[in-house]
């Protein structure tokens, strides 16, 4: 009886073991060369966009050539 526990005892901590080091090598991992973005508030509609497809006007940031014309939108926001 002892055998058996004793047996058993050590195929758990094996399993866990395993468990344990299996876990820590499938962590993902970003590549080295990757970079946030920027983002950036259009001031006529609201809309977050990246800051290099972001057109802008002084300080303030427009996602299109159409709310770059129309200038700031309301401030109700």
């Amino acid at each position: 009886m002892i055998r058996l526990i004793f047996w058993i005892v050590i195929v758990f901590a094996g399993i866990w073991l395993w468990r344990k080091f299996k876990a820590g090598v499938s962590q993902p991992q970003s590549p080295p060369g990757q970079k946030t973005l920027q983002m950036v508030r259009c001031a006529h509609c609201g809309v977050h966009l990246p800051h290099d497809r972001a057109l802008h006007r002084g300080q303030e940031w427009y996602c299109s050539q159409a709310h770059l014309e129309q200038g700031p939108g309301p401030r109700e926001r």
